[in-house]
């Protein structure tokens, strides 16, 4: 697909067809991946956990105290060393 950078007010954009959106699984309103290899502008979908979670938030609500149970992983299958 060809098509032209245009502006949009004080900002450029792409228009992209609803056929490669769907080939690419991206949605309206999703958010996606901007990044330039090798001088190519690559477009992908974001990676996210769904609900936006945040893993620094998450594990800062860990109470400082807090001692895990052990958990028994079962007898050696190669060199693990336990």
């Amino acid at each position: 697909m060809i098509t032209k950078v245009q502006n949009w007010g004080n900002s450029q954009g792409l228009r992209l067809n609803r056929r490669m959106l769907d080939e690419a699984h991206i949605a309206v309103g999703d958010e996606v991946d901007l990044s330039v290899r090798e001088g190519v502008i690559v477009v992908a979908p974001a990676r996210r956990v769904r609900g936006g979670h945040d893993l620094h938030r998450l594990v800062a609500r860990i109470p400082k105290d807090y001692k895990p149970d052990p958990v028994e992983w079962g007898e050696s299958v190669g060199r693990e060393a336990w």
